[in-house]
């Protein structure tokens, strides 16, 4: 049985849940799950709603018969087939935690992903890449040749047809223009000791303040350098008792179970853009097992 996923967002009203559900109905469908928000601050209403069509309605004809009813009540929507996996270009440079992580996670089909290429701009990582039969790109970014590089950097995204890129500890700076292009489609991921700890081994600087939280932050790039609308987050304690090194050790592992998060959220659809923050919903009923279909 087909399973889909509708997305919508628009002005809050009376009757925005009644009118999705009755059409999905007239249409011989199920809702399985469905979850909905209504911003009081801004004025929006938010909505994803997973549904299988037990009587084989395809896909094209809900979509074209949901303009009469997404029309009235301004609505932005968008509907995706679940058995349909998102392409992803994962990009990294010398830090591969997050990218070990997310091709285990692959591998096994915990992160259901089409991972079509990585790139670098160090080559520490192309064995790895390769082994794993995913298409390795090194594309060296320097002062003088950034422009040329991102041009090759969208030239790969184009020609894999990628919908999403990952920036699994990439360490370059990305334009303001490529961050417009691929608005909501870059996540990056990083330690939530910003602003206070910048610049070079941020984990030593905290070790030397004496923190108690270790955290790390997934979020949508901007052009506002580390401040784009954030999707998931989470801390680790440290005590007095570990060093460093450890502090290192801890904060790599909550940056890479962060990004994975992060990213199932996104390719599920369940991530909704509201202004400088996002609307998140939670994992369908069963958590992650029931959403690896998708």
């Amino acid at each position: 049985m087909s399973q889909y996923v509708l997305t919508v967002t628009c002005p809050a009203r009376r009757g925005i849940v009644s009118a999705i559900s009755t059409y999905l109905a007239s249409k011989g469908c199920n809702i399985v799950d469905s979850a909905q928000f209504d911003d009081a601050d801004t004025g929006r209403f938010f909505m994803r709603v997973g549904f299988n069509s037990q009587e084989g309605v395809a896909l094209k004809e809900i979509e074209e018969g949901f303009a009469e009813v997404g029309a009235p009540l301004n609505m932005t929507h968008a509907f995706h087939d679940s058995a349909k996996r998102m392409k992803v270009v994962i990009m990294v440079s010398r830090f591969g935690h997050c990218l070990n992580d997310l091709l285990y996670r692959w591998k096994i089909g915990a992160l259901p992903i089409d991972i079509v290429a990585v790139v670098s701009n160090h080559l520490d990582y192309q064995k790895l890449v390769v082994n794993h039969d995913i298409p390795f790109f090194y594309i060296n970014v320097t002062k003088a040749n950034k422009p040329e590089a991102e041009a090759r950097i969208m030239e790969v995204v184009e020609q894999t047809g990628a919908e999403l890129i990952v920036l699994a500890r990439y360490m370059q700076i990305l334009s303001d223009a490529m961050c417009q292009v691929m608005s909501g489609r870059i996540i990056n991921i990083h330690h939530s000791f910003l602003p206070s700890f910048k610049g070079a081994n941020p984990y030593k600087q905290a070790y030397s303040r004496g923190v108690k939280l270790i955290g790390a932050t997934a979020h949508y790039v901007t052009a506002d350098l580390d401040e784009g609308p954030i999707i998931e987050q989470d801390v680790a304690r440290v005590t007095h008792a570990q060093n460093a090194a450890d502090y290192v050790s801890i904060g790599r592992d909550v940056e890479a179970q962060v990004l994975a998060r992060a990213i199932h959220a996104h390719i599920h659809h369940r991530v909704f853009p509201n202004g400088d923050r996002t609307v998140v919903f939670p994992a369908s009923p069963g958590g992650y097992a029931s959403e690896r279909m998708g």
